[in-house]
């Protein structure tokens, strides 16, 4: 009973705060250029919230964000707030920039993520943030409870509004480091918070239908964040051979892996300690293994950005960033049709077993 009390004041913050979303709480996860405007638009149109992911250049931002705006159904329009959110990779990204464009467009969240610096990079962004646009709500990725304890451990004015728990089945970067699968790390997270905890908790890693929604509620999240779900939506910013890969593979446990390599083919270095991307075996990695040099290896890999969709693939050889539940997508869908069919299939899962266990 006082868990169910829990989640229903964290769920009734939520939906407070947002409350052109639907019942169970799906957002799209601010996915590096492939969460891009019409993703997020589509997303907060039919019931979640949407999130624009970090941007080729920080100067992009303005003009995704201005796109955003445009292509905003009536409904949703409002001066005062953007009802989508827009994600940062901190360690990379321009606060000046960021906090710019945060104060002309209102969004209604920033999610921050992989602080070079740890809770005190958070901190500056935080307060920059709410200085300018006190309607965004912050939103903080943690992939440890260690994270999580330093995070509502901050001083006051530096604390979340909602906390996302990633687990290690999620696809891009996470937790390289003492890493744990959801169905640990956040029910773990969620007793260390007590339970006159207010902070409502996203569950993120491995989530892409209806089973992983209600699996995340039960484990005491009050809504979902999904990534490589949405990477097979008709709105996402994404190469088609990318997207064929995201519906042909499976057996993610097998076929995908948590390694640099690819960040060091592509050039994409400086990550900071701690951290790195989940992707499908193709040969790049397969000739790693092999022990062939990585000077070939790097020929071969900028050989095949000239091959189109040909590029990706088990015989491919960039990176595609996933998470393992790509075995459970079989198809690309509308944004509406993944929020739907998600939603639908969660409640009918959670009506069968109140009756099963009633």
């Amino acid at each position: 009973m006082a868990t169910h009390q829990k989640l229903l004041r964290q769920s009734q913050k939520l939906a407070l705060t947002y409350p052109w979303v639907s019942k169970p709480f799906i957002v799209s996860a601010p996915m590096k250029i492939f969460s891009g405007a019409e993703l997020a638009v589509a997303v907060s149109s039919h019931g979640g919230l949407g999130f624009i992911g970090p941007t080729a250049k920080p100067s992009d931002l303005e003009n995704i964000l201005e796109n955003a705006r445009g292509l905003l159904p009536s409904t949703l329009s409002d001066k005062n707030q953007l009802p989508i959110g827009v994600g940062f990779q901190t360690w990379d990204a321009d606060l000046d920039i960021a906090v710019a464009a945060i104060e002309k467009f209102q969004p209604c969240a920033a999610w921050l993520f992989a602080p070079r610096n740890g809770q005190e990079e958070f901190n500056d962004w935080i307060r920059r943030i709410r200085s300018v646009s006190s309607p965004t709500q912050i939103w903080i990725q943690v992939g440890t409870l260690r994270e999580a304890i330093a995070t509502v451990q901050a001083p006051k004015d530096v604390r979340p509004d909602v906390l996302v728990i990633q687990g290690t089945d999620a696809g891009g970067h996470g937790r390289a480091d003492d890493g744990l699968g959801l169905t640990t790390l956040l029910p773990e997270i969620s007793d260390a918070l007590g339970f006159d905890s207010e902070l409502p908790l996203i569950a993120a890693g491995g989530i892409a239908d209806g089973r992983g929604v209600a699996s995340a509620l039960g484990l005491g999240a009050v809504g979902v964040a999904m990534g490589t779900r949405f990477l097979a939506s008709s709105e996402a910013n994404i190469k088609a051979g990318y997207q064929n890969e995201i519906i042909r593979a499976s057996d993610g446990a097998h076929s995908t892996v948590r390694t640099t390599l690819y960040n060091e083919l592509r050039g994409t270095i400086g990550w900071p300690e701690g951290y790195n991307p989940r992707t499908i075996i193709n040969q790049s990695w397969i000739e790693h293994k092999a022990g062939v040099d990585f000077r070939t290896l790097q020929q071969r890999h900028d050989e095949a950005t000239k091959q189109g969709d040909q590029a990706w693939g088990p015989d491919g050889r960039l990176a595609t960033y996933a998470g393992t539940c790509i075995g459970l997508i079989h198809e690309v869908k509308s944004a509406s049709a993944i929020l739907e069919d998600s939603r639908q299939q969660a409640i009918d899962i959670m009506k069968s077993m109140a009756k099963l266990y009633s």
